[in-house]
Formats: C-alpha cells, sequence, structure tokens
C-alpha cells in the first residue's frame, strides 16, 4: 500500500473535490489506463493542471483494462504511484467502476481533459462522458498532442527494444537511418563547409566559491571566491564548435579595442575561426555565475548592453554580405545584448537569404527578438523562450509553434524542453490551413535526452544549433539533424562551463548510442525492461 498521500479512494476524491469547489478552486479531471506513464502523458497532464487549480487523475483498474492479455504491464497500485509522484497532479484514484462515466457523474468535476486525439472522436462511450460533464455544468477541453506515444505500441516493443526509452531510440535511429559508417561520412562531410556566425560575444566567468555562511550583519548570504575559470560564450562558441567539427566558420560580431578583444580573436584565429568585428566602445559583456560545487548560487551581468547608431547597424549588415558571399549557411544568434534591433535583425535576414542555402536561428534571453527572425530554415528556441516571445502561455506546444512558425515564415522548428529531450516540427506537404488540429499542419518527432544528470545547461543551445546546422547545411534530414544536435547537447551537459564539441565527441557519441542500442536487442528479455535512460547517460562522461 502507498504512503502518498495523493492516492485516495473515489469516495475521498469526491469529498477533496467538493471542498476544493466550495473553496473557489476550479478542478480539472483526466482520466486513463496510464499503464506507461511517457512523455506524452506528462505534457498531457501538465497542460490539464493549467485549466484549474486541483488536478484529479483517475486510472482504470486492472480488471476492466481490455488491451489484451499481458495488459496491464503495471499493476494499478503502481501506475498509481507513477502519476502521485508528478508535481502537476493534485490526487489519484482508482476508478472502482468499468467506466468513466459513472464517476465523472459522482465527482462533477469542472474541466474534464482528454488528448487531442479525441477531439474529433466518434466513439459513443466518450460522448457519454462529454454529455454528462456538460450537463453538471463543466466542459471539455483537450490537450495538444505535443508528444504522441501509443502505451500499446510502446508496451509490444518492450520484448523486441527494451524500454520506452530504448524504443523511441530505435525508431529514431532506423528513421533517421544512423549508422556509424553513415555519420561518419556526414561528418566528414563538415568538412570545410563554410559557416557564417552574426551575434554577441560574451565572456562567461564561472566564479568557484567556498562553502556559503551567513553574514553577521543581517540574513545575507556570504560567498567567498576561491577560483575563476573564463569561458568564450556567446557567438564565439558556437563558431569554435563548428571550428572544431571541421567547418570553416566566420564569426562577425561586435569587439572594443581592449586587450581581451584582441586575446580572443588570437584564440579563435588559432582554431581556424576568421573574425570580422565593427568597434564598439564597450567592453565585452561578461555574466558572472558564483557556484558553490556544481551548483550555482546566484549570477551577475556585467557590462553595458550595446546601442548601434545607424551606421553601424549598415556597417554590420554589408560585412554579414561580405562574409556570406562564399558560405554554405549562416547562423544568427541573438543573445538580447543590444547588437540587433528587432528591425535591424529582420533586414539582416532578408538579405543573407540570397546569398546562402541554410539558415539558422537561435535567442536567449529576454529581450532578445525570436520573432524577428524572418526566414529561418531552422528556428532553434527553447519553449520558455519562444512562448515569452509569443506571450502565449495556455495553448499547447503544437499550436505555439504552428503561430511562431507562421509569424516568422520559418520552414522548421527544434523546441528543446530541458530534460525531455527536444521536438523537430516541420511543416507537412499538404496542410490544412483551416484545421484547428496542428498536428495536421505540422510533422513533429520527439528526441528524449540522451542524460538524465545534467551538470552544467549552460550552452546546451550553441552545441545544439553548431550540430544541426552543420547536418542540415550537408544535407541531412531534420530529424537527424535534431539527433546529432542533441547528442551534442547531450555531451556539453555532463561538462562544467564551455566545452568544445567536436568532431571525434561526435563520433563517439553516435557509436555509443548505437552500440547502446545494440546492447538493449542482444540481451535476455527479462533484463530489458530493468534498463533505462540512465545506463546512456553513461556514455557521455
Amino acid at each position: 500500500m502507498s504512503e502518498s498521500p495523493k492516492i485516495v479512494s473515489t469516495e475521498e476524491a469526491s469529498k477533496l473535490l467538493r471542498a476544493a469547489q466550495k473553496r473557489g478552486e476550479v478542478v480539472v479531471m483526466c482520466h486513463g489506463c496510464f499503464d506507461i506513464v511517457h512523455p506524452g502523458h506528462i505534457r498531457h497532464l501538465q497542460q490539464a493542471a493549467k485549466f484549474g487549480d486541483r488536478l484529479l487523475v483517475t486510472i482504470t483498474r486492472d480488471v476492466d483494462l481490455a488491451k489484451g492479455e499481458s495488459r496491464p504491464l503495471i499493476p494499478q497500485e503502481l501506475r498509481a504511484e507513477s502519476l502521485a509522484a508528478l508535481d502537476c497532479v493534485s490526487w489519484v484514484a482508482v476508478n472502482p467502476r468499468p467506466t468513466a462515466a459513472e464517476l465523472l457523474e459522482e465527482l462533477k468535476p469542472d474541466v474534464y481533459v482528454k488528448g487531442r486525439e479525441y477531439e474529433h472522436n466518434e466513439d459513443p462511450r466518450f460522448h457519454e462522458e462529454k454529455d454528462i460533464v456538460e450537463r453538471n455544468g463543466g466542459r471539455v477541453v483537450f490537450t495538444s498532442g505535443d508528444v504522441i506515444f501509443s502505451s500499446s505500441a510502446l508496451i509490444d516493443a518492450l520484448e523486441e527494444r527494451g524500454t520506452p526509452f530504448q524504443a523511441t531510440l530505435h525508431k529514431l535511429i532506423e528513421q533517421a537511418q544512423i549508422t556509424p559508417r553513415r555519420i561518419d561520412q556526414l561528418i566528414a562531410s563538415f568538412q570545410g563547409r563554410r559557416i557564417l556566425v552574426v551575434g554577441e560575444t560574451i565572456k562567461d566567468t564561472y566564479v568557484m566559491c567556498d562553502r556559503p555562511d551567513m553574514a553577521s550583519e543581517g540574513p545575507l548570504m556570504t560567498l567567498r571566491p576561491i577560483e575563476y575559470r573564463s569561458f568564450d560564450g556567446g557567438a564565439a562558441i558556437i563558431a569554435r564548435h563548428l571550428a572544431a567539427m571541421g567547418a570553416k566558420p566566420t564569426l562577425l560580431t561586435a569587439l572594443p579595442c581592449s586587450r581581451d578583444a584582441e586575446a580572443l580573436r588570437q584564440r579563435l584565429a588559432l582554431e581556424n575561426v576568421a573574425v570580422r568585428w565593427i568597434e564598439v566602445d564597450r567592453p565585452i559583456i561578461e555574466k558572472r555565475r558564483f557556484l558553490v560545487g556544481t551548483t550555482k548560487m546566484m549570477k551577475l551581468d556585467l557590462g553595458e548592453c550595446l546601442t548601434l547608431d545607424a551606421s553601424d547597424q549598415q556597417h554590420l549588415i554589408d560585412l554579414a554580405c561580405e562574409s556570406a558571399e562564399s558560405c554554405d549557411g549562416a547562423i544568427i544568434a541573438d543573445f538580447g545584448q543590444g547588437l540587433f534591433t528587432s528591425t535591424m535583425l529582420t533586414r539582416l535576414c532578408k538579405t543573407l537569404r540570397t546569398y546562402v542555402k541554410i539558415m539558422a536561428g537561435d535567442v536567449s534571453g529576454r529581450r532578445s527578438n525570436l520573432l524577428a527572425l524572418h526566414g529561418m530554415d531552422l528556428l532553434c528556441p527553447s519553449e520558455v523562450e519562444m512562448r515569452d516571445a509569443m506571450h502565449d502561455y495556455d495553448e499547447g506546444l503544437s499550436s505555439v509553434v504552428w503561430h511562431m512558425m507562421h509569424q516568422t515564415g520559418a520552414k522548421a522548428a527544434m523546441v528543446t524542453l530541458g530534460d525531455q529531450g527536444l521536438i523537430t516540427f516541420d511543416r507537412r506537404d499538404h496542410l490544412d490551413e483551416e484545421s484547428s488540429d496542428f498536428t495536421s499542419r505540422l510533422k513533429a518527432e520527439h528526441i528524449p535526452a540522451l542524460t538524465s544528470h545534467a551538470v552544467d545547461q549552460l550552452g546546451c543551445g550553441d552545441a545544439l544549433l553548431a550540430a544541426a546546422t552543420l547536418t542540415l547545411v550537408s544535407g541531412g534530414s531534420l530529424v537527424l539533424a535534431g539527433v546529432m544536435g542533441n547528442i551534442a547537447a547531450s555531451i556539453q551537459a555532463r561538462k562544467l562551463g564551455n566545452a568544445v564539441i567536436g568532431a571525434a565527441d561526435l563520433r563517439i557519441g553516435v557509436r555509443r548510442l548505437v552500440n547502446s542500442q545494440l546492447m538493449f536487442e542482444t540481451e535476455p528479455k527479462a533484463m530489458l525492461v530493468s534498463h533505462s535512460r540512465d545506463q546512456l547517460s553513461a556514455a557521455y562522461p
């Protein structure tokens, strides 16, 4: 019997629900089997929780789960515990009846949430549930279906392909045709690719501190620095990644006349990064992060943001055009430090479009201009960055991505989800502009995170952007670009600070990914289910 206070009987759930409603709280209810709680379920429940104040999840009991002799794979008690462990879930109850209809009549939730696949569903059982909810004054809403998995399909794959995580990787490896030989050929084709990188240069400094103490004059934390470590950041680290992966990048940035700037240029020249710049009177922006061990305690931004006049803006665009004439691709990275205004960024994108085959863009910081990146072949924002830019925190991810791509004219997007990996979005060949189902407009592919214990997330997006862009420039598919970018990001995540990710790192990462899959396919079936993402994480030291 679970000790979780979240797991209650349906009678207790009814009392809790009534009490919450009397307090003026909106109670949301989800119902399902939840045999394997996969990323699609998690995002479904996270989105459902946003429709109210409390989320009640009810599950089908074992005897009523009619999905084959081997189902459920996970008994109802453990299924309930898995759901109760999620922060977004308030209560979990096992339905003592065969269907949800009587339960809905008894509980009368304010909101009943189903997945997007039910929006056009003609199943009479669902229509009965919908009628009961609406008759009792509630409403039925649908989540976006951003990450679509079938629990049944995943369970069917367990005997052949290991855990759901391994089943997902198996599908990606097959779909992207990932083999060590093919990836060696791909990485070999990175050699000599000319990529223009335009963006701010940042100095990332880690201040390693002794254990914190409290100040004697008040409730203030005291940190004692014991070591300083500085890393190239911003557009500079993207260029260094590209060079280490075999490309010939040109970094176009803004630099002052200073020793730091000269040292940066010399350092990059030794790594075969050409540097072009406009001169500014502000020092290189420095971001200091204070760490105790690997825990970041605080961040301090030093230096003023740039302010370019009209002449400097035009000079930067002219330099970009000169540099792009012989380039295969371009990356524009807006770190929100003032190098770009929204209008200038749009002009730059439009101008570069005539010179290069592939353009990719990314942003960082609340002052960046994601929606000014027009006509990109690839946009790589995080979900938070995208929702901030779109001022949309409630709609499903597919909906927000579609509106971002529609507004910017982007051909494709990779949206990073932190420890849930990333999702690639590509426009469908024959899309229905009028449909409210955004999955009919976009092809989405979820690529799970390849490390479960990130040491440091700084720079993961930069490594991803470099590897993904080079893959697209070299003729790889969007899914393959997502996998290569994810491998680069996973390697970066296991290092402290901005380490340079090179071609050798990518080759090793791909081999470990493929070999891990082969290991799962050849081990005894009883052992397969015991494996998890943690074993793959060990492949990225």
